[in-house]
């Protein structure tokens, strides 16, 4: 049980860093969260590489609970809202546990790459879809009906230059590009991660 550990306390900083980090802007559509919240992924992959799906899931467990506590923190010191809360929780698991599936159903498919390139790729375009109009969709506006999300549907162009959609539509698209950015630039510390721990386990 012990060798699960290190990636809960990981998980656990990485969703507490998000959490503090996504006060902070960056640029127009983007927090400093959104750089940080990509790597809950890798610690997954990785959990799931060396010790397989099960131990992955307590690791995402671990997390979830922690962004649970964070929210509830948060909104006590009016940080957030009930929305945000519901979306964050609500998007972090089915993600995480979609990540999962999807890693393991690729385990031997071949290509030490395609497993967390792809798992990453779903569980980032789910977190994102699901998160975002959660929170911010004047359809999901039932949940918290006063709590006045008119200024991210306003309708803007795309990015500052597409077509014309709603805010939260953009933050969200910023939000997945860099998901996705750092979902490629993770597979260096994932290889070197996967090949270190197996290495060490090896000679106990």
């Amino acid at each position: 049980m012990t060798r699960f550990i290190p990636g809960a306390i990981a998980m656990a900083i990485i969703v507490v860093a998000s959490n503090i980090l996504v006060q902070f802007h960056l640029g127009a559509w983007l927090t400093w969260g959104a750089i940080t919240y990509p790597f809950a992924f890798l610690v997954t992959d990785v959990m799931n590489r060396v010790y397989g799906p099960a131990a992955a899931r307590r690791v995402v467990l671990a997390g979830f609970a922690i962004g649970v506590v964070c929210s509830l923190v948060a909104a006590g010191m009016d940080k957030t809202t009930l929305r945000i809360a519901i979306a964050s929780g609500a998007a972090f698991l089915i993600a995480q546990l979609l990540d999962i599936s999807v890693f393991n159903a690729m385990r031997t498919s071949g290509g030490w790459w395609k497993a967390p390139l792809v798992s990453s790729f779903f569980g980032s375009a789910v977190d994102t879809a699901l998160f975002f109009s959660i929170a911010f969709a004047a359809q999901f506006s039932f949940i918290d009906p006063a709590d006045n999300v008119g200024w991210a549907n306003e309708m803007i162009p795309l990015l500052g230059f597409g077509p014309a959609a709603p805010v939260w539509a953009s933050l969200a698209t910023a939000d997945w590009l860099m998901k996705m950015l750092l979902a490629l630039l993770a597979l260096v510390p994932f290889r070197l991660m996967v090949r270190n721990i197996l290495r060490r386990n090896a000679a106990f």
